[in-house]
């Protein structure tokens, strides 16, 4: 298994919600926001669409017009900011979490994420002495995480 962007069920719907606190919005304003603000990488139509259905079949948001080429421009409702109110706690704790997601790509973990995709990817390609530098370099670098995270030095 490789190292994803974090799981947050029903988080994606408080997030929408929280975006669409501010500013009316279309399903793709909001895809880049998702992507700028709390670093999720492309978020994917075939997900953002069928939650912003969702948000409008529970009365949580409306369509308030369609823009260029018939995009839909979504608002929230009363109940949905009361449902952001009642649920205020989970809001902070998903923006807590995708804020620290964010910070760890901007950290490297971009590049940590690419490298072990590319990893799983050729794993069958790669020939026992690669594996072994590979066993090395993991066990170092999650060695040297562990060290800095607990003790906040440098080996």
């Amino acid at each position: 298994m490789y190292l994803e962007r974090p799981r947050f069920k029903g988080g994606l719907k408080l997030l929408i919600l929280e975006l669409l606190r501010t500013n009316p919005m279309h399903g793709y304003a909001i895809m880049k926001e998702l992507e700028e603000r709390f670093a999720i990488p492309t978020p994917s139509a075939g997900v953002i669409y069928p939650t912003l259905a969702s948000l409008r079949r529970t009365g949580l948001i409306e369509v308030v017009g369609s823009g260029k080429r018939e995009k839909k421009t979504y608002r929230i409702t009363e109940k949905g900011l009361e449902y952001l109110k009642e649920h205020e706690g989970e809001v902070k704790e998903i923006i807590h979490k995708m804020e620290i997601y964010k910070e760890f790509r901007e950290l490297g973990g971009n590049e940590l994420v690419k490298a072990f995709r590319l990893f799983f990817e050729k794993f069958d390609e790669l020939n026992d002495d690669q594996k072994a530098e590979l066993s090395k370099v993991i066990k170092d670098c999650a060695k040297r995480i562990r060290f800095i995270v607990e003790f906040g030095e440098r080996l």
